[in-house]
């Protein structure tokens, strides 16, 4: 070989080698470390699994920004160049650039199976007197859509707050709304039908998720939600996320099936 056509080649090999170490070799995952069904550091979530399903697809390995969901999350994660995707956002989501979705869901009432309360209406009179869990979401204490229409109807006194986050010093803070059931400290609560669905299916005492009417309290205070995963805005990893999410619903759907996740999309949970 000459000269030439090795110094040629030397220069493609190079470049090739460049272009290798150019390509991002892990899909960072801001995530949040106590907060199952969705995710923990020990990757138990179903967003843990389903990043692992994302990752092999792209030719990558999962590795993780750790940062507890609170007001600020995105900003200090993902925005910060931290990470480069959030799993499940509400597609609405103003912060960054969101997928296609890949499940919908909403709340839920939770009630002890042997009192067959059978609730389904946020109108049902019971309300006025039943003892009613509901999340509250931030360290301010803002009030989740179901509050808000309760109060909307006059049901205030009745009603206890439980923090979607709660005390990270106690593991899963978010099942204490749930168990606030099971142990009777309230006889039903409106839970965000993820977290219910999951830990209704772990609880020891037999409990019920069921959904309620309507789906959007007039003007317009809806119960139901499309969730997408999140990437930086102009960032080419969204089309290939949205790509991966059509290609792979099915297997998307068999993960959320296993963890409870109430569907109101026609999904297979």
């Amino acid at each position: 070989m000459s000269s030439r056509c090795k110094s040629a080649a030397l220069l493609l090999a190079a470049a090739l080698a460049l272009t290798a170490n150019a390509q991002p070799k892990e899909l960072r995952v801001c995530s949040d470390p106590n907060n199952l069904p969705f995710s923990n550091q020990k990757e138990q979530g179903f967003e843990n699994r389903i990043a692992q399903l994302v990752a092999r697809d792209l030719g990558m390995k999962v590795s993780y920004y750790w940062f507890a969901q609170r007001r600020g999350f995105a900003r200090n994660t993902l925005n910060a160049n931290k990470c480069d995707v959030i799993m499940g956002v509400p597609s609405s989501y103003g912060m960054a650039s969101v997928t296609r979705p890949y499940y919908r869901s909403g709340y839920v009432f939770v009630t002890r199976r042997d009192r067959r309360l059978n609730v389904t209406s946020l109108d049902d009179p019971r309300l006025h007197t039943l003892k009613i869990g509901v999340q509250m979401i931030g360290n301010d204490y803002a009030n989740s859509p179901p509050a808000h229409a309760l109060a909307n109807r006059g049901i205030v006194r009745n009603v206890s707050g439980y923090l979607v986050y709660g005390d990270y010093r106690n593991d899963s803070p978010p099942r204490r709304i749930v168990d606030a059931v099971a142990k009777g400290e309230v006889d039903i609560s409106a839970v965000w039908g993820p977290t219910a669905g999951y830990f209704v299916k772990q609880s020891r005492v037999p409990l019920v998720a069921t959904p309620f009417t309507p789906q959007i309290d007039l003007p317009f205070l809806p119960f139901v939600f499309d969730i997408a995963m999140a990437t930086r805005r102009g960032d080419p990893l969204r089309e290939k996320l949205d790509a991966i999410i059509e290609k792979r619903q099915r297997e998307i759907d068999a993960i959320l099936r296993q963890y409870g996740v109430p569907r109101f999309d026609g999904g297979l949970s």
